[in-house]
Parts: structure tokens; sequence; C-alpha cells
């Protein structure tokens, strides 16, 4: 089986079957992209600096809902240096940029063949953002 084979299964499992899908009142953040329609909630429960739980709620296509998936299983019980290490490297693994340290993003490395398609980076993108964000207003609080 092919790499690109291997990558849509997960990409697929996951948007079938999204891990820690469901909001459980933590502190959130809810972002839109209008273009493409996906519309995401995440959420998490921060303790001590570490991302205790990671939740995520929306609907969009595959790559958004999957990507959310992967992303609260990735960083959950990471502290938060940790969180935007993987995130930064993340974001370089999208832009088809070279990424130090492949191995942090495990999973996440499925969505190495977006930056092919610059229309779906936001789709892949969303849910990383609002966790970025979430992790930022926690820091400044």
């Amino acid at each position: 089986m092919d790499l690109q084979n291997l990558y849509r299964q997960v990409i697929i499992d996951h948007y079938k079957n999204p891990r820690n899908k469901g909001l459980k009142g933590y502190k959130q953040v809810h972002l839109r992209n209008p273009s493409c329609g996906d519309d995401i909630t995440i959420e998490a429960n921060i303790e001590n600096n570490v991302l205790k739980e990671i939740h995520h709620e929306g609907s969009g296509c595959s790559i958004c809902c999957s990507s959310a998936s992967i992303m609260s299983e990735l960083l959950k019980g990471k502290d938060i240096a940790t969180a935007k290490k993987i995130i930064d490297s993340y974001y370089h693994l999208i832009k088809g940029e070279p990424v130090e340290d492949e191995d942090i993003l495990e999973e996440a490395l499925v969505y190495q063949g977006v930056s092919q398609f610059p229309a779906r980076t936001k789709c892949a993108l969303i849910s990383w953002k609002a966790l970025e964000q979430l992790i930022g207003e926690d820091e400044s609080e």
C-alpha cells in the first residue's frame, strides 16, 4: 500500500470516528472559514500549564474534522511549551516547509500533502489556530 493511501485511510478514520468530540464546558475558541464552510469550536482544560483535555465540536470537510481529532489526541497531556513547538512544526508541514523534528507530529504527518492544495490549507489549520488562540488567551490571564 502506498503512503498516500495510508494517509487517506488515517484521515477518513478520524473523520468517521473522531476522537475527543463533544464539548465539556471548558474554555473555548470558535472559528469559521466562510470560504469552505468549516465551523469548529475547540476547548481545552489547562491546568498547571498542561493541556489536560482537548475537545472539539463542529462541522466541515474531512480535512478540517479529522485534523481536529488528530490534534486533540496529539496535544492532550502536553505542556504549553511542547504544544506550541508541535503546533509550529505542524504549520511548517502544512506550508510545505521543512520540519525540524517530524517525529513530534506523529499522525499529523498525514497532512503533509495538503501544501499542494492551497485551498485546503485553511481546512487543515483551523482547529490548530483555534487551540493556539486559546493557549495564548490562557497565558495572558
